[in-house]
């Protein structure tokens, strides 16, 4: 269920750059609770892939969990694929899931990462 919270931080963050594809919160069902798509945009995946898509994050957040006590907490995944680079930050049980186009040099995508984590431990 969205909350203010959840589409602030869609706000905030897709306001960072030009190359922001995405942004969307996740919880921790693979639900999507809020999010941004940049405007004129064409998804990648289709509804039923999103929604695989999701789930997979929420899986994957799940079992990250297990290693928290002897690693840490995760601050943040980033993950380049051969059409489109993604972030991910985890704040409490949700995640927030940011797409970015593949062709954005490394200088931009640490600035974006930059500008997200103060967003993401304000809401965490």
């Amino acid at each position: 269920m969205a909350t203010k919270d959840h589409i602030q931080i869609c706000d905030e963050i897709i306001g960072f750059s030009p190359y922001i594809r995405f942004v969307g919160i996740i919880g921790e069902s693979g639900e999507l609770f809020a999010y941004r798509r940049r405007q004129d945009l064409v998804p990648l995946l289709n509804e039923k892939n999103t929604h695989f898509q999701f789930s997979h994050i929420a899986m994957k957040t799940d079992l990250e969990g297990f290693f928290d006590k002897n690693l840490g907490e995760i601050e943040f995944v980033w993950e380049e694929r051969k059409k489109v680079q993604t972030i991910s930050f985890a704040i409490k049980k949700s995640r927030v899931w940011v797409s970015i186009d593949k062709k954005v040099i490394r200088s931009e995508m640490l600035r974006i990462i930059d500008a997200c984590l103060p967003i993401v431990k304000k809401h965490s």
